[in-house]
């Protein structure tokens, strides 16, 4: 049998297609729900949350990496399905990316220059680069037994999905104790953590994904 009617087959299968749905809905409930009560039960939420979160960066860096977690997640779910058509879903990861920019180029010229590097390293540079993926562990695990149940096409791609998915959760909840608010600490820093995710699931996917 070719694999393209392989694929098709298993696209058209019901019972696996219901199984790899329930799983990803327990996968991801339950790491988000673990993840968030590590946050709680370690560092917990940032103290003056009720009044910082009145300020756009603080609500800027909160909305932008919920919705990069609902972006990553929802391609990691249809990149495990075979045939399912991604390539609109990973292009929507442009929405968050530009709006990081535009934020950066805003905070640019609001501070002066003598100001920028101070908000780039921020407070918790080093923090936020362990922390990140420590939260990320529970998604990540949940992701990838998931996908298991799946059939992703391409394992590297898919793993690399998965780590992109679980590192922005991570991120979106870790953004609930982080006391840099700053564009440019979220562009960097943020970004290097998630991004070590996603490589580090790329090159176990390469292996644990394949069918």
């Amino acid at each position: 049998m070719k694999t393209d009617d392989l694929i098709t087959l298993m696209t058209h299968d019901a019972p696996v297609s219901m199984r790899y749905s329930r799983v990803l809905a327990l996968a991801l409930g339950a790491s988000v729900v673990f993840s968030a009560a590590l946050l709680v039960g370690t560092v917990g939420l940032r103290h003056n949350m009720a009044s910082v979160f009145e300020t756009w960066r603080v609500l800027f860096k909160i909305v932008i990496t919920l919705v990069l977690a609902v972006l990553a997640a929802r391609l990691a779910v249809r990149i495990g399905r075979p045939g399912a058509e991604i390539r609109l879903t990973a292009l929507s990861l442009g929405v968050p990316l530009i709006m990081v920019v535009a934020a950066v180029v805003v905070e640019l010229s609001v501070l002066p220059e003598d100001a920028w590097r101070a908000s780039l390293v921020g407070q918790n540079a080093l923090f936020c680069l362990f922390f990140v993926p420590v939260l990320s562990l529970a998604p990540f695990a949940g992701l990838f037994w998931a996908l298991k149940k799946g059939a992703p096409e391409n394992p590297a791609a898919a793993g690399a999905a998965a780590g992109l998915a679980a590192g922005a959760i991570a991120a979106a909840i870790y953004a609930w104790h982080c006391p840099d608010d700053s564009p440019l600490f979220l562009a960097t820093w943020y970004v290097i953590a998630i991004a070590s995710v996603s490589a580090v699931g790329a090159l176990l996917g390469r292996r644990w994904l394949r069918w």
